[in-house]
């Protein structure tokens, strides 16, 4: 036993040496930090969201479909910013759920160890880049691409911003998917090759249900990420609140109206500055509940196989 570590108590039988309380003394401040600035969080999002609801009715920011809080006459209906997170969000699952998918069936069932040592670092080094970037990504060369094959596309458009989200949570539907397939045992697979399927069945109608859980919960944490993203919509997507049906005009996310107006020209204590928290909140439901959905799907249809 090393000297540093000295007997400070005996609790249950067990020794606590200094060390060990150090350890979790630490290990406990942070976990208490994480909860008390969700705490922090909260509740400023509810004291300011109160304040707006004090002026504009619940109905009326939910239920409305005319998004003009800054200038006169002034509207609050939140329903246009709600629409364009959604379609943003749905342009990027159909982008970003199949192929991911497909990608985690390859990296778990088909590729080679040394396939998968090259493909898997380059997929995760897409999560690394910053989504400015990406921002910047489609408005120079995505946008450019689209308007060769739809001339009437605006400059900010909702497809260049869908395409990129779709990039970027990309990598988290294929790494957690693949963890996911992985994670089923091999006896499953070989008593599939023994009543004769094909790896192609083996694959879709083995692995895959059997592992559906893991994938299906990444899927609800990709379009929480994509609900969630900021600067790439903001420079991709433009800041147009409308309920257009067509992906090639310019629409306003609730984040991009989030950066909007945190950049400083609102006057802070004010009805408008008070709209920042309030779709704040809603967002922070929103992709509370997609959260709450996914560990429930992961707990609800989680396999437990013996060893």
């Amino acid at each position: 036993m090393s000297k540093e570590l000295e007997q400070v108590s005996i609790l249950g039988g067990q020794k606590l040496y200094w060390g060990e309380f150090l350890i979790k003394s630490l290990l406990a401040g942070c976990a208490l930090i994480s909860i008390i600035t969700t705490v922090v969080i909260i509740t400023i999002l509810a004291k300011e969201s109160f304040s707006f609801f004090d002026h504009v009715p619940f109905t009326d920011f939910i239920l409305g479909t005319s998004w003009i809080p800054l200038f006169e006459p002034s509207s609050y209906g939140v329903l246009p910013l709600l629409w364009g997170t959604l379609t943003i969000t749905f342009g990027a699952a159909l982008i970003a759920i199949p192929i991911g998918l497909a990608t985690a069936i390859f990296l778990s069932e088909y590729a080679s160890p040394k396939m998968r040592s090259i493909v898997k670092p380059l997929l995760e080094l897409l999560a690394g880049i910053p989504t400015v970037v990406y921002g910047y990504f489609a408005l120079t060369f995505v946008t450019p691409v689209l308007k060769t094959i739809f001339p009437e596309i605006q400059v900010f458009n909702a497809l260049s911003g869908s395409i990129v989200v779709g990039i970027m949570v990309l990598p988290m539907i294929a790494t957690l998917s693949d963890n996911a397939l992985r994670a089923v045992p091999d006896s499953l697979r070989q008593s599939a090759y023994a009543l004769g399927a094909t790896s192609y069945e083996v694959s879709t109608k083995i692995v895959v249900p059997a592992g559906l859980s893991g994938v299906i919960a990444s899927f609800l944490l990709a379009i929480s990420r994509a609900i969630g993203e900021t600067m790439a919509v903001t420079l991709a997507a433009g800041a147009t609140p409308n309920m257009s049906l067509t992906f090639l005009e310019s629409i306003q996310t609730m984040t991009a109206y989030i950066v909007q107006v945190s950049m400083g020209d609102t006057p802070a204590g004010g009805i408008a500055y008070q709209t920042l928290f309030a779709v704040a909140a809603l967002l922070f439901v929103i992709t509370l509940i997609l959260n709450i959905i996914s560990q429930w799907v992961l707990k609800r249809y989680q396999e437990t196989y013996d060893a």
